[in-house]
């Protein structure tokens, strides 16, 4: 006999943005946003375009607008699908600039301090070390916590900033009592740290000066064979992953996680061949693997109706979610 009163256990809840300032690079898809398409079968997921955050470096206000708009599309290619995951753009919920507003207020200042990201950020940019690049870690914690996360992805870089959101989380609980989740960091099994191809011991990036450095999830397929093709690698001739070979781990690296097959499994496949077969190989699976991400966000873009509309139904539900958390957090703090 069925039991009419059982509980569905609640679906564990998985939130992350990323900022429009430009084209996702592989990186970016291998290291992040592959996942996310998978992890929609088993939580609920929760992503949206940081723009907001994207405002602590000057762009044209007609560009940010532009990046927005093509990030969202970008998400959607990729595979997420609004329907089954909550996409938005972050500025589109002002609960967010609330919530980071009020978060900064139980942010310690030597704790904004200390952020790495701070710190690397104006070194680079001294001419522009505004309040917003050392606030934005309460505005990040807002992000999360309003949407009570469970897990957040998270990379090297970015365990710092969880832990800041788990501080400020704990100390408001502790203050005006139990409010908030307290977020874990999700570490994908699957996913891959995506170096240059110039310069393999640094992260791919979207800023890099370098054209041939980067992969961007809309290069052509003559683009990515040729940018594969001038990689740097060692003078070795031998497909192996192993110290020293920085420029082939990474190849490696690309191609184990497209193929998911393992280093050994590459080893044996290019025993005995040149680099320019293997470097043939990874730009012809990238090459594929892009393919219907460019088709897909083609057609979104000449849509503009129905982008429209997906961006206004993610805004929607995202403020019906975010502005129950809003508004206990603001019952809590004493705000009328």
């Amino acid at each position: 006999m069925n039991d009419t009163n059982a509980v569905t256990p609640r679906r564990k809840i998985i939130l992350s943005g990323i900022q429009p300032t430009g084209t996702f690079t592989l990186g970016n898809y291998l290291g992040a946003v592959k996942n996310w398409r998978r992890l929609q079968e088993e939580y609920d997921c929760y992503y949206f375009v940081a723009d907001l955050h994207a405002l602590t470096v000057y762009h044209d206000p007609a560009a940010r607008r532009k990046a927005s708009r093509e990030a969202f599309a970008l998400l959607l290619a990729c595979g997420l699908d609004p329907d089954e995951s909550l996409v938005f753009i972050q500025s589109h919920v002002p609960a967010h600039a609330q919530m980071g507003w009020m978060l900064s207020c139980l942010s310690p200042f030597g704790d904004l301090s200390r952020m790495t990201q701070f710190k690397d950020k104006s070194a680079k940019h001294p001419e522009d070390i505004n309040a917003g690049l050392f606030t934005y870690p309460a505005l990040m914690a807002g992000d999360i916590l309003l949407y009570q996360a469970d897990y957040v992805p998270v990379g090297a870089d970015q365990t710092q900033h969880l832990e800041f959101t788990r501080n400020v989380a704990a100390r408001f609980n502790h203050v005006y009592g139990e409010t908030f989740r307290l977020p874990e960091g999700y570490f994908p099994k699957a996913g891959a740290r995506v170096m240059s191809l110039q310069e393999p011991t640094a992260k791919m990036s979207k800023s890099d000066e370098n054209a041939k450095a980067t992969i961007y999830i809309l290069d052509d397929e003559k683009t990515i064979l040729k940018k594969f093709k001038s990689a740097v690698t060692d003078s070795e001739a031998e497909v192996a992953f192993r110290e020293g070979k920085d420029g082939i781990n990474n190849l490696m690296t690309i191609y184990a996680a497209i193929t998911g097959k393992s280093m050994e499994e590459i080893t044996a496949e290019f025993a005995g061949r040149g680099y320019g077969d293997f470097k043939t190989a990874v730009g012809t699976v990238v090459a594929e693997e892009l393919r219907p991400i460019r088709e897909n966000y083609a057609r979104l873009m000449e849509d503009k109706a129905y982008l429209d509309a997906e961006i206004a139904k993610g805004a929607e539900r995202a403020t019906h979610i975010a502005e129950k958390t809003l508004r206990k957090t603001m019952r809590r703090m004493g705000l009328a």
